[in-house]
């Protein structure tokens, strides 16, 4: 019998963990007791090393393939296999593909459960999948209660942001604004940065509106770009609110 696919990618995969790029990242993770990534375990494979290896094998991956990646106790594997994920979503062909590709995520959303696996993949495939169909579910996922879901929500958003719809993106972050959780403040201070890189009014009249109530981590992330005079201005409260 022939080796799987599922096989020589995680084969592939070893070769490159690294101990000391693990110990790395368990200092980038929150991963102490109650933390969101208590309990991770690396390897420590480097990113572009898992892309090489996600380009090499994506074609011949199997929906079993991917899932045995997706669904394994290591981070790195459930990494490579998001990125099989995206790479088979890119280049399908037809709509039957995409949906069962996106349905495929969906259904496994479970399994994305850090910040940057939701970072690499959200706006890949929930993004490009809703660019032009209806997007209630981005607001079933932000209403969710759950962090990682509420995370793939806001940040499934940058993909209609490259295309200048910055509708979700705002009304997103403003149930967002009383989240506790600054992985959704993070996110969302990045979402209206990549707002304000298209349109600086846009994201400047969305911060008169709601800046005073905004977590600080939330801020503080939108206005990073910001000249600095205004960005101290914001950060002191001295910004005044015209209406």
């Amino acid at each position: 019998m022939s080796e799987s696919i599922e096989s020589k990618i995680r084969e592939e995969l070893l070769e490159f963990a690294d101990e000391s790029h693990a110990d790395f990242l368990f200092g980038l993770f929150k991963t102490g007791s109650g933390d969101y990534a208590q309990g991770l375990r690396l390897l420590g494979v480097r990113v572009p090393d898992q892309r090489k290896i996600a380009r090499k094998y994506y074609m011949d991956a199997s929906k079993k393939d991917i899932l045995g990646l997706l669904r394994d106790p290591y981070h790195d594997f459930r990494h490579a296999g998001l990125l099989i994920l995206i790479l088979k979503y890119e280049k399908a062909t037809s709509d039957s593909d995409r949906n069962f590709l996106y349905n495929l995520y969906v259904e496994n959303l479970d399994y994305v459960d850090n910040w940057n696996l939701v970072d690499t993949s959200a706006y890949k495939i929930v993004g490009e999948h809703l660019l032009k169909r209806d997007r209630t579910f981005l607001y079933q996922l932000a209403e969710s209660g759950h962090l990682w879901r509420e995370r793939v929500a806001i940040v499934a958003t940058y993909r209609f942001i490259k295309d200048g719809d910055f509708s979700d993106s705002l009304k997103i972050t403003e149930i967002f604004l009383s989240h506790p959780h600054d992985l959704i403040h993070k996110a969302c201070g990045w979402m209206l940065r990549e707002v304000g890189k298209k349109d600086f009014n846009v994201e400047y009249d969305f911060l008169m509106k709601y800046y005073n109530r905004m977590p600080r981590v939330m801020l503080r992330y939108a206005i990073e770009k910001f000249p600095p005079a205004l960005r101290e201005d914001f950060i002191k409260g001295r910004v005044k609110v015209d209406f």
